[in-house]
């Protein structure tokens, strides 16, 4: 662990964590990976790190408040969200937690094998699209997917003047990207998507979609048959060697559940184990929603970095990635598609 007496910009560099895949050292292990911190080069952007890092969008914003998003300067600290509270829910299959827009899944294993947990950022449904939530079955797959437009999404986009063919062929113009997992919840798909940009933001019209190389992965993994458990926790409390963690992210703004009637639930929990000062530490933590697990005792949010590894920037130029501008000019019209209502899956 770095050592809070060193400045960041003094910790050795070592080479990033793997984004994807974790090892579980027990069945009692409830939390995965760790925070690390990685320094901007000059034309670096959120967007960058977030693909690069295994991370979403919105996951790098809450982490990073007040780093400016498209030019945060050049050897600029930013923190990368990369550990989690594991959901509190059986291990079996894919968990999505829409609270906090990430995937996690637990292949079956043989006898005696160690659990992986693989975990991706997922993009949800938007307001008046949410990603339904309770117990699903992948029950087909598909490559190269056709998009069957809905009614309501072709409804949607007539009233708009944009009117949608009934069936979208596969190719670059298919949302879904070329692989997909059929939910038993009619109409949800989780699927990848051609427009990667908006991944870990709520853009969708409910349906799950993962960066494209994620989706490819998982694809070749996921049986049919496979459990999914949808959930929308916000808040992830977890033991783990003697401590307590707390984990915030912004409650979603359609949340049927008071916020702090959800957090007093969660916190009443572990029961006479969580003293009261360690529950008005989490209450406060609560209210930074920064993604990342927070040791209780130390009360303060920014105890992460104490224990951040510095890693190496992976970040390089592509000639033919989309530029700056560009790359702004997507992501403010995924934002803008959502209030327009206009997204496609």
């Amino acid at each position: 662990m770095a050592s809070g007496s060193v400045p960041l910009e003094q910790r050795p560099v070592e080479e990033p964590l793997d984004a994807n895949r974790f090892v579980l050292d027990s069945p009692q292990q409830n939390i995965i990976g760790a925070p690390q911190v990685v320094f901007t080069g000059a034309t670096d952007t959120l967007s960058d790190f977030a693909r690069g890092y295994g991370l979403g969008y919105d996951e790098l914003l809450e982490a990073n408040p007040g780093v400016n998003p498209w030019l945060p300067g050049e050897n600029t600290p930013i923190l990368l969200p990369t550990q989690y509270v594991l959901p509190d829910v059986p291990r079996e299959g894919i968990i999505l937690n829409i609270a906090s827009k990430r995937l996690f899944y637990f292949p079956r294993m043989g006898e005696g094998q160690a659990q992986i947990v693989f975990t991706y950022p997922i993009g949800i449904g938007r307001v008046g699209w949410e990603t339904p939530l309770g117990a699903a079955t992948v029950i087909s797959k598909a490559r190269d997917p056709s998009w069957w437009v809905p009614a309501s999404v072709r409804q949607e986009h007539r009233e708009m003047g944009d009117p949608l063919p009934s069936v979208v062929p596969p190719g670059p113009e298919n949302p879904l990207g070329t692989r997909v997992l059929k939910l038993d919840m009619p109409g949800y798909l989780i699927h990848g998507t051609n427009q990667p940009y908006g991944v870990g933001m709520r853009v969708s019209h409910g349906c799950v979609r993962l960066y494209p190389e994620n989706i490819e992965f998982m694809y070749e993994l996921v049986e049919i048959g496979e459990p999914v458990m949808i959930i929308n926790e916000p808040y992830l409390l977890a033991e783990q060697d003697g401590e307590w963690y707390f984990e915030s992210h912004t409650p979603l703004e359609d949340d049927l559940i008071d916020p702090a009637e959800r957090l007093t639930l969660l916190l009443q929990q572990p029961g006479e184990s969580l003293s009261l000062v360690l529950m008005e530490h989490a209450r406060a933590i609560a209210s930074a929603a920064n993604g990342v697990p927070v040791r209780l005792a130390a009360y303060d949010a920014d105890e992460v970095l104490v224990r951040a590894r510095r890693v190496r920037n992976t970040i390089e130029i592509d000639p033919d990635a989309p530029t700056l501008e560009e790359v702004r000019e997507m992501i403010d019209e995924a934002v803008a598609e959502v209030e327009r209502g206009d997204e496609s899956s």
